[in-house]
């Protein structure tokens, strides 16, 4: 059986849960202790032996050992490929890993700037008003992103036509802004079509609603999140 070493509340580990409840993987999740003040602690030895970076997620499947969400996917395409999560042409396939690429890091760095929200916080201490002023900052980044999504589902259900990966990853990135208490959707109706679409399949909302309860669990929820999705 597939092991994954995950995250509670990580983006990429949630990907890969994900694709794997996608493609009916069965696999068995260890989760790497986690707080928001330590962040990961007590790393596994596998974690650490598979990736240089000591971070989640790690996969092992038999012999083989991963790191890094879009490495296990790709791997996960070729070892099981059915049902697959790109689509056929080459061309199709291209721009589908690199809405891939978009989500995991283009969207990302905007979206950093609001991960301090749900760690323990005072809000009148001169850190706090530091990061929350890098917030507003990266808000009007992550509306062009939300506006590129929108355009993008304007003519198909789904990002590449059909269901693909580059659905899961930009979903991942439109979860954690919303979160995060990001800048909303607004009049982007297919963006919020798409993400409400999405939601109400088994595997988005199994992954939405541990990090949910993790949230509750382990951090310290965003007070205005998923106000505008």
């Amino acid at each position: 059986m597939i092991t994954l070493y995950s995250g509670p509340v990580s983006w990429f580990s949630r990907k890969v849960e994900i694709a794997l409840h996608e493609k009916g993987l069965p696999f068995q999740q260890i989760l790497v202790p986690f707080s928001q003040t330590k962040g990961y602690y007590d790393r596994p030895v596998e974690v650490v032996r598979i990736n240089p970076k000591r971070q989640v997620p790690v996969m092992i499947d038999g012999a083989v050992g991963l790191c890094d969400s879009t490495v296990i996917i790709e791997y996960l395409e070729d070892a099981y490929p059915t049902p697959s999560l790109l689509p056929r042409s080459p061309a199709d396939r291209a721009r589908c890993r690199s809405l891939d690429v978009f989500a995991d890091e283009v969207m990302l760095e905007p979206v950093r700037s609001f991960m301090h929200r749900t760690e323990p916080h005072d809000r009148a201490s001169p850190r706090w008003l530091e990061l929350e002023r890098g917030a507003l900052a990266a808000l009007p980044r992550i509306a062009e992103h939300f506006d590129r999504l929108d355009d993008e589902l304007k003519r198909t259900e789904h990002l590449c036509g059909e269901f693909s990966v580059a659905d899961i990853a930009c979903f991942m990135a439109t979860f954690w802004a919303n979160r995060l208490g990001g800048p909303g959707f607004g009049k982007r109706q297919n963006l919020r079509r798409w993400y409400r679409m999405l939601t109400a399949r088994a595997s988005f909302a199994k992954a939405s609603a541990e990090i949910l309860a993790q949230d509750t669990a382990l951090s310290a929820p965003v007070k205005n999140a998923f106000e505008d999705c």
